[in-house]
């Protein structure tokens, strides 16, 4: 990912044409697609009975100085051995965010490293973590409150239940990816849309939540489409495909509701249904700063979120070493502008079935056709990973097992 470089975070807004310009700058920055990085979810449970609820003061306990202060205030919120940080959700689930590396057999193995510290900072508390994208054993609970999460519960719980079904049961993989150079951008921006309803599809886990069967192949998904197609929706699809990255994104950004309103107080739940849009108008007793810009651009939720870099956020948590599969694939999918061209194309026809692809899975025909065809345009273009042979031998064999898979569904 292309660093930032300083920005003014106090710029007051009063037009769309300045947020225009900010997103431009802050959310596709532009540069040779150099970097890639990973975000990890999981769900925590007790290593006895997964049916037990976690307590926060027993994760901090394991975690101990790796806490981040949002769980502990006092915690050096220490970095992990190559980098990464960890960070808890509402509902207890831990994330580690990797640090984003040019060489993506480094990225691999920085990654297992950090797994392997975390699970053993959680064996020691008798902890262990999940390998599906949401809980399989417990109903929604909260165990982390902030000023943040207390006011995304009363947005969210305005729309129904799957707003707290997200905070406190879902955990999910993201792949961060360049946005590219200028001339690259829409090619990359449409390609991240397009393969994500087949590799949604393919790499789904999120089949049983609760104890019981949930009739989705991806709950989680199913979750996050849930709760507010303002805020969750995808920011590209078919029908606009010839907009620009930057105007499609910043209609999005202005017309999402606020999900929070920070100040000094406890209570940061926005009146309802006052959009960015409506704050720069004047909806509220203050004028918007490029800082809570920045903001609420965090609190949005589409299956692609440019942060200056693109952000997918459409795969499930996988089990095990597993992580790694659908990471190398859209690595190896983004490797080339030519790839990424051919991958856009295979996955146009199905990049409106995001809801088909959550809920069925690879038993959808069209998504299993798709998904085995962008299997071997990773396998084709895994050469460009550079990946040591024994890596490079993992995954091939890890792509072709899904990608027979994906055939066989298909039949």
């Amino acid at each position: 990912m292309v660093t930032s470089p300083g920005l003014d975070r106090t710029t007051v807004l009063r037009e769309a044409q300045s947020v225009a310009g900010h997103l431009a700058r802050t959310c596709f920055r532009s540069g040779p697609p150099l970097l890639t990085g990973v975000e990890l979810e999981w769900t925590v449970h007790d290593a006895d009975d997964p049916t037990r609820p976690v307590e926060r003061d027993r994760i901090r306990a394991a975690l101990g100085s790796y806490s981040p202060t949002t769980l502990d205030p006092t915690s050096p919120a220490r970095r992990l051995r190559h980098g990464g940080c960890v960070t808890l959700e509402p509902g207890g689930q831990v994330e580690i965010s990797t640090a984003p590396r040019t060489e993506f057999a480094a990225l691999l193995t920085a990654t297992d490293a950090e797994i392997g510290q975390l699970r053993h900072l959680l064996a020691a508390a008798g902890l262990t973590l999940g390998e599906t994208g949401i809980d399989p054993y417990r109903p929604p609970t909260p165990v982390l409150a902030t000023p943040r999460y207390r006011a995304m519960r009363a947005v969210l719980d305005r729309r129904g239940r799957h707003g707290r079904t997200m905070m406190y049961s879902t955990a999910g993989l993201q792949v961060c990816l360049d946005a590219g150079e200028r001339t690259d951008l829409a090619d990359r921006w449409a390609a991240a849309h397009t393969v994500g309803p087949p590799l949604l599809a393919a790499f789904a886990t999120a089949g049983r939540h609760a104890g019981g069967p949930t009739g989705w192949a991806s709950a989680r998904m199913g979750a996050w489409l849930g709760i507010d197609p303002a805020r969750t929706r995808p920011a590209w699809s078919p029908r606009d495909a010839d907009q620009d990255p930057v105007t499609a994104w910043t209609g999005y950004v202005l017309a999402a509701p606020l999900l929070c309103l920070r100040h000094d107080g406890p209570d940061w739940t926005p009146p309802p249904g006052v959009t960015f849009a409506d704050w720069i108008a004047g909806a509220l007793p203050r004028p918007p700063t490029t800082d809570d810009l920045d903001y609420h651009v965090g609190t949005l939720f589409p299956p692609v979120r440019p942060r200056g870099y693109l952000e997918l956020r459409y795969l499930d948590t996988q089990p095990g070493p597993d992580w790694a599969v659908p990471v190398t694939v859209l690595a190896a999918l983004f490797a080339d502008r030519e790839t990424v061209r051919a991958a856009r194309a295979v996955g146009t026809p199905v990049a409106d079935r995001w809801h088909v692809a959550a809920r069925a899975g690879l038993t959808d025909g069209p998504l299993a056709r798709a998904a085995a065809d962008l299997f071997d345009l990773a396998l084709t273009a895994l050469p460009r990973l550079d990946l040591p042979a024994d890596t490079d031998h993992r995954m091939r064999r890890a792509i072709r097992r899904r990608r027979a898979a994906a055939r066989r569904s298909d039949t």
